[in-house]
């Protein structure tokens, strides 16, 4: 067996809307039936129990080793506790070959688990040794080092639960909520609007006991020190006991409480010492509690107690701490609700305070404590008490977030009860904390968990919004790049401020901010990745969608503008029209329950794509009588068509018109693949929303130049000669170039060509066969980049396409497209049509540009 082009498919897909892990699977002739392998099942299974059941898609199919990949690989995921449950195995068309797909909650996690699957069949066929358990524990690790934890978790679980899209900028807790102008961004706990100073504040505990102060709230006694005499002078001024920590500290490290002498104090400056400037204040006597504060409202309370075992009469310390550390919530870090018991110097320390040592034994009931300080992520533990919180403590608490000026905040206070008022029972506010742990409210210990997390996003965003911005994407054979151009000039149009990504670059508000084919879905992320985007146009091509899913989790209306045979069949197992809608369809698939898509009514299996979206169907079509154009008018349904000299817009009795007249890409309606390409824009525009005021503005404003639509039927003049440059590189858009070609006036008409070496055989050979029926002379010259071909062989094919022409008098070859393109404009008389179907297009445009400039002075 072997596992070759493994990738990560990190939008929806193909497959589903699951991030996963694709992989191409060739098995020999032996590998094809598991049964035919002897004993390999009864040892994979002794091996790995849990691999679940074994089947194929097919349930008349047998059983191959990639089949059992596919179940080891999600079974091994499901087992470290990953929430996955899709898996999928492909037979292709070549025999022995499969396409594997297996679910990920975590990129590392699900390569991982590809690797130690292939490692278990390797066993299991070789009869030696897997160690199943450690593999489960290595990937329970891994995906405990990288997915969020339960702080940024939780408010990501929150904003997905409102549908609000998210992004995780960094490995670590840097998320960005919405897209565009609507994001907002997060890290842990805090949020972007909160500033470096107030951040600053709260990590400077004497200053921001002096702003508590200030505002009336209560506050230990107490002041920064540089020694450890000064230390003791400050602890017998405010009086003993005192606490012991950083100035600037944070997770309860260095922290000290209930200090009673000189000997504890000097020991506990050292370790405070450890982390910086040293603090002492009045040790104030109770229980420990965490206040959160979001905004102006306080939404939960938790009781901490310290790391602590509760004595049997039987077991050591240390065999108590061990078991408790086996509960299952307790892990290392801040990935679990509770952190395990560590028995460290410092908790050996608290230990011969009470006269014991990790080897004694406690007394039956005795409570034993580990630390002084009540963190969680020191192991202590949790009991919520929000519901007791009296309005004076809470108000308390909001006043001090806001004294200090976080917009979330963990005020730490230590008091008797919460029940009361804070003056009446001598307790105070002891810290404010910057992005403070959710743990202890999401999961407590005891008592009701609170979704903290569902305040800090209603926090971000108001009641309905979702931080989403309008979004179009476009796919098809032929028409995509000039449909998206044209949405973006009707968003344009509309004053806002747009970013698009094509098959020429990407553009952020009327600026190329990256060149080349950007029609991915790494362009499209970065789109929405920049805060001064307002709506998004993305060109979505099917190499993207293959290759990584898509950019965006879904979009406000997906437009398909038709699906050709030229289109990159026999690449990648897409070998047939249907298989390429399959592709070109995922886009439908993932379009927002509220939005549209804007399919061609005249192409059959566009049209299908209908059934496979919940959204609503925007049909366009020249030909309003068609009879999926008809049904779905009759229905009331929206459609766009053509009538006379007029596009129009329909639904129900209600209808809105636009002359082409007013559409210069159109020529006036003469150019019948550009009247398809803004019946697609004015679907999508109305899908949106846009004013229909706007749109018609829009359109009006939009020349087909190569500024506006760069290799888009470019049309220029050469000394009273008509030259259109175009991108067209399909046997599709050879017939619509056609088309349009012979509704203009022309003498003679010439034709420059090349080819592709990515297409087909007969792809190529039918490019040249459409044109050699409408033009009189045919110039081939080869591409700058031959795609895997051999030098002349795809000069062959378009010859081959020539044979027999209808209209062609004279073909010749030339090498280089430049010098083609001159040859071919020298050519030209007054009256005369060149077609230049250009490879390096922004190259070959400049070069076109020059020419045509400089055409007056030559005939001087």
């Amino acid at each position: 067996m072997d596992v070759s082009r493994t990738r990560a498919l990190r939008g929806p897909n193909l497959w589903s809307r699951h991030t996963s892990i694709e992989a191409i699977v060739t098995c020999a002739e032996n590998e094809r039936a598991m049964h035919q392998i002897a004993g390999f099942e009864s040892r994979l299974r002794a091996l790995f129990p849990a691999v679940g059941a074994l089947h194929a898609e097919n349930t008349d199919a047998d059983i191959s080793l990639a089949h059992v990949l596919q179940a080891a690989a999600l079974a091994l995921q499901a087992q470290a506790g990953c929430p996955v449950s899709f898996s999928r195995t492909t037979a292709t068309t070549d025999a022995g070959v499969y396409q594997v797909v297996v679910e990920y909650s975590e990129e590392a996690v699900g390569r991982q688990a590809f690797e130690d699957a292939q490692a278990l069949i390797a066993a299991a066929l070789a009869g030696t040794h897997f160690d199943a358990d450690a593999a489960v524990a290595r990937l329970r690790e891994l995906d405990e080092d990288e997915r969020l934890g339960p702080s940024t978790g939780s408010i990501v679980d929150a904003a997905v639960a409102r549908g609000i899209p998210y992004r995780r900028l960094t490995r670590g807790s840097l998320v960005q909520l919405g897209w565009g102008s609507k994001q907002r961004r997060i890290q842990a706990a805090e949020i972007d609007s909160t500033s470096a100073v107030a951040e600053s504040i709260a990590q400077d505990k004497d200053l921001t006991k002096r702003l508590l102060h200030a505002a009336g709230v209560p506050v230990p006694l107490g002041a920064p020190v540089d020694t450890p005499d000064e230390a003791w002078e400050v602890a017998l001024k405010v009086g003993l006991p005192v606490v012991v920590k950083p100035q600037d500290g944070n997770q309860g490290k260095g922290v000290t409480v209930n200090i009673t002498d000189r000997a504890q104090l000097e020991e506990a400056f050292r370790t405070a010492a450890e982390y910086g400037t040293v603090m002492v204040e009045r040790f104030l006597p109770g229980h420990d509690f965490r206040l959160l504060v979001v905004g102006d409202q306080l939404v939960a309370a938790a009781r901490r107690e310290p790391p602590q075992v509760l004595g049997d009469g039987e077991r050591s310390v240390r065999d108590l701490v061990h078991l408790v550390n086996l509960d299952p919530r307790r892990g290392e870090g801040h990935a679990t609700s509770l952190t395990k018991i560590r028995l460290d110097d410092i908790a050996v320390a608290r230990l011969a305070m009470q006269g014991l040592t990790p080897e004694s034994v406690p007394a039956k009931g005795q409570r034993v404590i580990l630390r002084n300080n009540a963190n969680l992520s020191t192991g202590g533990t949790a009991t919520d008490v929000t519901d007791d919180v009296h309005p004076d403590v809470a108000a308390r608490a909001i006043a001090a977030a806001q004294m200090v000026g976080l917009h979330i905040c963990g005020v730490d206070m230590v008091a008797e009860t919460v029940l009361q008022p804070l003056e009446t029972q001598g307790g105070g506010f002891v810290e404010v904390n910057a992005a403070p742990g959710l743990r202890m409210h999401l999961t407590p210990s005891y008592g009701k968990p609170r979704n903290v997390g569902q305040a800090m996003v209603d926090k971000l965003y108001a009641h309905g919004q979702d931080g989403r911005i309008p979004t179009v994407a476009i796919t098809g054979t032929n028409g995509k790049t000039t449909t998206a151009r044209l949405m973006a000039h009707l968003f344009s149009a509309q004053g806002l401020r747009v970013g698009m990504t094509n098959t020429d670059g990407v553009y952020v508000n009327g600026h190329q901010i990256d060149s080349g084919d950007c029609s991915g879905p790494k362009s499209a992320r970065n789109v929405l990745l920049h805060p001064e985007v307002d709506a998004a146009v993305f060109e979505t091509a099917r190499g993207g969608i293959l290759r990584e899913g898509l950019g965006f989790d879904r979009c406000s209306v997906a437009v398909v503008t038709n699906i050709g045979a030229g289109d990159h069949l026999g690449m990648n197992y897409i070998n047939t029209v249907e298989d390429l809608a399959l592709v070109k369809r995922v886009i439908v698939q993932n379009v927002a329950p509220d939005g549209y898509a804007v399919l061609n009514a005249t192409d059959p299996v566009v049209a299908a794509m209908a059934s496979a979206t919940t959204a609503k169907v925007i049909y366009f079509a020249s030909d309003r009588h068609h009879p999926v154009m008809a049904t779905h008018r009759a229905q009331g349904h929206r459609s766009v068509y053509v009538d006379g000299d007029s596009i129009v817009a329909a639904e129900g009795s209600w209808r809105e018109t636009i002359h082409l007249r007013d559409v210069p890409i159109t020529q006036g309606g003469k150019l019948g693949f550009q009247v398809e390409n803004v019946m697609a824009a004015v679907a999508a525009a109305w899908g949106v929303n846009l004013p229909w005021q706007t749109i018609r503005r829009g359109l009006s404003g939009f020349v087909n130049d190569s500024d506006n639509a760069p290799g888009r039927f470019n049309i220029m003049d050469f000394r009273g000669a008509t030259v259109i440059a175009d991108y067209g590189h399909n046997p599709d858009a050879m017939r619509a170039l056609v088309q349009a070609v012979e509704a203009l006036p022309a003498k003679r008409r010439s034709v420059v060509i090349s080819g592709a070496g990515d297409r087909r055989d007969e792809d190529i050979r039918e490019q040249t066969a459409i044109l050699g029926q409408a033009f009189d002379d045919v110039l081939l010259y080869q591409d700058a980049a031959q795609r895997g071909r051999a030098d002349g062989e795809v000069m062959a094919l378009l010859r081959e396409g020539l044979a027999g022409a209808a209209r062609t008098t004279h073909v010749e070859e030339i090498r280089g497209e430049f010098v083609a393109i001159d040859t071919a404009l020298e050519r030209l008389q007054p009256g005369d049509l060149c077609l230049v179907l250009v490879d390096q297009v922004e190259e070959a445009l400049a070069h076109l540009a020059r020419r045509c400039a400089e055409a007056p002075s030559e005939t001087a």
